[in-house]
């Protein structure tokens, strides 16, 4: 898991092999069972996730009572409920292990000592940003300017993992549409 990390982090910023090993005690290793919640509605988050292995999601319950699914990550991916993390509120999502998972997760302390202590720390952080910004605009302006079928057919091209991956109803719940109308978009294929 470590090595994953590594190889992670090297792609984005460079440092010395001292501040790489100190970067990588912060995190500790975590098993997640399937659909284990690893944070929920109400706390606060205060832990990012790097996933080794297995598959995490983001969601939220909207007003008709139906999970939405935010954001999937995969392995080599991190996520973390940003809103709750960055701000200390509590959070309005939820964050679950979807298939059983090894994580490696670090604390916001942790987290935060690590920018205060590691220049190329910050670089490191913003590029997170900067991803998770351009994932969340990209989705938000395919649910307004894209049908159904166009996010399904951008999905099998862009992700055909997820599909191949997870059952019909998160996916259904990423493309935020109903599991009906992902049957029709999966026989017209």
């Amino acid at each position: 898991m470590y090595e994953q990390l590594s190889a992670f982090i090297l792609s984005k910023i460079s440092v010395t092999d001292a501040q790489l090993g100190v970067i990588l005690s912060h995190f500790k290793p975590l098993q997640a069972g399937r659909n284990q919640l690893l944070l929920t509605e109400g706390e606060v988050a205060r832990n990012i996730f790097f996933v080794a292995g297995g598959c995490i999601r983001i969601y939220f319950i909207d007003e008709n009572g139906q999970e939405a699914t935010r954001y999937l990550a995969f392995e080599n991916n991190f996520a973390c409920g940003l809103m709750s993390f960055i701000a200390q509120q509590t959070s309005h999502e939820f964050i679950q292990a979807v298939l059983p998972s090894q994580l490696l997760s670090i604390s916001r302390n942790d987290f935060y000592y690590l920018l205060d202590t590691i220049p190329s720390w910050e670089k490191f952080y913003r590029s997170y940003l900067e991803n998770a910004y351009v994932i969340n605009t990209s989705r938000l302006m395919s649910f307004i300017t894209q049908s159904a079928g166009e996010r399904y057919r951008r999905l099998l091209d862009e992700s055909p993992h997820i599909v191949q991956r997870l059952p019909n109803k998160l996916v259904a719940s990423y493309l935020n549409i109903s599991q009906e109308t992902l049957s029709r978009l999966k026989s017209k294929r």
